[in-house]
């Protein structure tokens, strides 16, 4: 087992060499640019920002599942897909670090790079406090959440990015997958369920589902059981990738 002072900075190495890749590209500006006219169009179009007459950002946070449901597998889809194709996995499968640092400095320059593109979202956080007394507290859990549940579904792109090559089926796998974590939680779904299902097993779904953890930071609630699920999801989906990779490097 090697020191964790070298686990350290393999990581940190390998997040480096994958943010620089990201930045040395034109697609990260690009998508951070369609990243910032979508939450702005959702925010002040759709949820009619000025209209609705309160110094907030719930118009803001309410479209981050279904934003981050396309754009983060969108990220994500060549994370592992793309080393596939190019035939470059072998050779960084034999490089002197673990399969794990590899996955975690992947995972963790991807997170940082969309952790970037929300801090970008800072101007809509000045102009609620010019127009208002906005409560600071909220929205800092609410940019929490976004950040865990982009997390989250990070991980699930990441795991089906080491499924396939191809990055298409990659991001189409990984859509499905978030989609299903939204709609367990989604109220409509929720209701159909009721409608048949004994209330043990809505709940149960429900709590499986990335919206109702969402909604409770949100509202500026950091409950402890909500930060286990988002790490938990991830946990596991990073494990799977391992599992996937492991596999692919014994074959």
């Amino acid at each position: 087992m090697q020191p964790n002072g070298n686990l350290i900075n393999h990581i940190c190495t390998i997040v480096k060499r994958e943010l620089g890749g990201y930045f040395g590209s034109p697609v990260a500006y690009v998508f951070i640019v369609i990243f910032l006219m979508l939450t702005g169009f959702f925010t002040f179009y759709i949820s009619n920002f000025f209209e609705a007459g309160q110094a907030d950002l719930k118009g803001f946070f309410q479209w981050h599942p279904w934003l981050f449901m396309f754009l983060v597998p969108a990220v994500a889809m060549r994370l592992w897909a793309e080393e596939r194709r190019l035939g470059t996995i072998e050779l960084l499968l034999t490089l002197p670090v673990t399969v794990t640092e590899v996955i975690l400095g992947k995972f963790l320059a991807a997170w940082i790079f969309i952790g970037i593109a929300l801090a970008l979202t800072f101007p809509l956080v000045l102009t609620v406090c010019y127009l208002g007394n906005p409560d600071l507290g909220v929205i800092f859990c609410g940019y929490v959440g976004s950040f865990l549940m982009a997390g989250t579904f990070l991980s699930v792109g990441s795991m089906t990015s080491a499924l396939t090559r191809s990055q298409v089926v990659s991001f189409i796998l990984a859509v499905v997958a978030c989609l299903f974590l939204i709609l367990a939680g989604f109220a409509p779904v929720t209701a159909m369920l009721s409608g048949w299902a004994p209330l043990w097993l809505v709940d149960l779904v429900s709590a499986t589902s990335v919206l109702s953890h969402f909604s409770s930071i949100a509202r500026g609630v950091l409950d402890v059981r909500d930060l286990v699920y988002y790490l938990s999801v991830m946990v596991f989906m990073i494990f799977v990738n391992g599992v996937i990779l492991q596999n692919r490097e014994s074959a």
